[in-house]
């Protein structure tokens, strides 16, 4: 189900998929044409979510959101690390941003 400019670049997003539908169920830190950043419902840290259905995002796509994935980390949660496992949603690409030494926001010391 391919639409707008996502059927323009090739790329696809699917109906019935959470993160193809963006809603703003957290708060929303940044996004642009390649991707969004918000707060991971379940983790509560910085989570990059490629606009684009599938597992495999293009190398400059990646390199776009693991920057964009840094500043919002850095401000958010200072030290940290990314986690590109993608457990519950194992289709879409995303990743989160950890807080170093840890794995969930809940008791991270936010900036």
């Amino acid at each position: 189900m391919a639409a707008g400019p996502a059927a323009a670049s090739g790329f696809s997003r699917v109906a019935d998929c959470d993160l193809c539908r963006a809603a703003r169920m957290t708060p929303w830190y940044h996004e642009d044409e390649i991707c969004w950043i918000a707060e991971c419902d379940i983790c509560q840290v910085p989570m990059v979510v490629w606009r684009h259905h599938g597992t495999a995002p293009p190398a400059d796509h990646v390199a776009h959101m693991r920057a964009r994935l840094r500043e919002v980390a850095a401000a958010r949660l200072g030290e940290f690390w990314v986690d590109d496992h993608m457990r519950n949603i194992p289709d879409h690409y995303h990743a989160h941003a950890r807080p170093d030494g840890g794995f969930f926001g809940h008791h991270a010391r936010r900036r």
